[in-house]
């Protein structure tokens, strides 16, 4: 954080007034929540527990608005997704033990998809921390361990006082790009004792931007503006950082054909003529970016699926804008610039002085897309296509949608236009099953205006059906797509390619139209030829509502392969 040496330090009178007139009543709880207000929160997402009964007292008496769960991983995952949507710090409150274990997976794939999430979970009381001591119930031998691997930082609090500073040190971590899920542990005691401690007033934790290096600026943008074929990869670190529009800008300037990696989406146009879509998983995307010769990677790591299997190899030069240093050229050499993406192309458009003609790329780009079109319509899979049009088409541009593992997730990753940066979201980061539909009950609470669309399989939608009571409690405008083929379809189609037969995969599973009515949430039960309208009328009406669709979806062929 930058300081003014001319700040002011004394408090005025009214300051110092209502410091030495504490309203009465108020503990350690009371100061979470209002540091959190003071940080600028103005939503919780939690789930209580007996050691946490401190900070839910307290929540009564703030300004906050709370939502509550009833699964603490599904709570992570909706604060995920609003820290996704508005970009904003979104804080989640936990118990101690079980209930702050059971978060885990959620904050893996916040940590992946680097939303900024703040957990503040509970602790034993202060003399049980260490463990083992005092048998406590939910105690662990040591609860920030687990939370180590997950998250970007760690901070325990033992005293009131500490409170508000380690909630900002957090925050303030949280929203350090590449944005990411934060751990903040508070002893039951601490919260329940009370304080005559003054009220925490405004706080700053604005991180500073991480700014490229006017050196490796230069260098980059004489390799743009030199480049003969240079092309674009553009992943999810472009749609954290809102830096679409620049990204299109930058596009344009060095006329550079661009794709989206799957966490990217929506990032650059899907329609425009140097797009190259989002098909990472076909060889002869993988070809096109290999021949380039000079290869701008901006807010990818180039893991997994952004380099089709680990099969990418360019031949050119890479250039890597990455706000996680960790990750720069953690899988290919690149000059490598340790940057937020937003930050990096405004350099690189500041910098570069002259457009790069090249009247051929748009040429390029149609005919590669021709090859990607050609190879599936030879695969017999008109119905995947055709279910995938239907969403599409219900879908409103400015909705957001969230996609669990599914084999429809799957297709749309590649194949779904994404009309607006930052409204299409999956769990591809950490990969785990129910995401989609508690992540979208997250964006309904972030942005009440548009209705919000989940997908599911019906595997995955065993994991979320407890929030269908979430749903209806908070009238949250979220229509859920369940795509019902009666098991873990692409596990299944995983193993029967792999081993002729699958294992495990079958599962029994409810009428889900009825429970969905038992719940008090309409359901519908549709067909590929009936789905756009069953999806556009279920998504029209406020409230949340249930449309299954029973269909057995295949994937198409793997090209990393060759």
């Amino acid at each position: 954080m930058s300081h003014d040496h001319d700040v002011v330090l004394r408090p005025t009178a009214a300051q110092t007034e209502a410091a030495l007139n504490p309203p009465a009543g108020r503990n350690g709880g009371d100061l979470v929540m209002e540091t959190l207000a003071g940080l600028g929160a103005t939503t919780v997402f939690g789930l209580p527990g007996q050691h946490a009964l401190g900070m839910f007292d307290a929540l009564r008496r703030s300004s906050l608005s709370y939502v509550g769960f009833r699964v603490e991983n599904n709570t992570g995952f909706a604060a995920d997704a609003y820290g996704r949507i508005t970009g904003e710090v979104a804080p989640l409150l936990l118990s101690t033990g079980p209930g702050a274990l059971t978060s885990l997976a959620a904050l893996q794939e916040a940590a992946a998809g680097s939303s900024p999430v703040l957990a503040i979970g509970s602790q034993v009381p202060v003399a049980g921390l260490g463990g083992g001591r005092h048998g406590y119930l939910h105690e662990l031998r040591d609860q920030q361990a687990s939370f180590r691997d997950v998250v970007k930082s760690v901070h325990t609090v033992r005293t009131a006082s500490q409170i508000p500073s380690a909630v900002a040190a957090a925050w303030e971590s949280a929203l350090t790009a590449p944005h990411g899920p934060v751990w903040v542990e508070i002893p039951q005691d601490v919260l329940l004792a009370g304080t005559t401690l003054p009220v925490v007033t405004a706080m700053d934790a604005t991180p500073e931007d991480v700014v490229p290096r006017p050196e490796l600026t230069a260098v980059a943008a004489d390799l743009l503006a030199r480049a003969e074929r240079p092309a674009i990869i553009a992943g999810g670190g472009v749609v954290r950082s809102d830096a679409s529009g620049k990204l299109r800008a930058l596009a344009e300037l060095v006329n550079a054909p661009v794709v989206t990696t799957f966490g990217g989406k929506g990032a650059f146009p899907w329609e425009h003529p140097l797009s190259l879509q989002s098909w990472l998983e076909d060889r002869h995307i993988t070809d096109f970016l290999e021949d380039a010769d000079v290869l701008l990677v901006v807010g990818s790591g180039l893991g997994e699926l952004s380099s089709n299997y680990h099969t990418f190899a360019p031949r050119g030069r890479v250039i890597q804008i990455e706000a996680d240093a960790g990750k720069l050229e953690s899988n290919h050499p690149a000059l490598g610039i340790h940057a937020d993406a937003r930050t990096a192309l405004s350099a690189l458009l500041e910098t570069i002085e002259e457009p790069r003609e090249d009247a051929d790329a748009p040429e390029r780009v149609a005919t590669v897309l021709a090859k990607v079109r050609e190879r599936i319509d030879a695969q017999d899979l008109a119905l995947e296509q055709q279910v995938l049009a239907a969403v599409r088409e219900a879908l409103p541009d400015a909705s957001p949608s969230f996609w669990d593992m599914t084999i429809l997730a799957y297709w749309a990753w590649s194949a779904f236009d994404a009309r607006r940066p930052n409204t299409m979201h999956s769990a591809q980061g950490a990969g785990g099953l129910g995401y989609g539909f508690p992540a979208a009950l997250g964006a309904a609470v972030a942005d009440p205006s548009h209705p919000v669309l989940a997908v599911s399989g019906d595997g995955g939608a065993m994991y979320s059906i407890a929030e269908l009571a979430t749903a209806r409690q908070y009238g949250l405008n979220v229509t859920w797509l369940i795509v019902d083929d009666g098991g873990y379809g692409i596990l299944r189609e995983y193993m029967s390619d792999a081993f002729g037969e699958a294992t495990a995969t079958e599962l029994a599973r409810p009428d889900f139209v009825a429970l969905a009515e038992s719940f008090g949430v309409p359901g519908v039960r549709t067909t590929p030829e009936t789905l756009r309208d069953d999806l556009a009328k279920a998504l029209a009406e406020p409230g949340p509502s249930v449309v299954v669709l029973p269909a057995l979806l295949r994937m198409f062929a793997p090209t990393h392969l060759g």
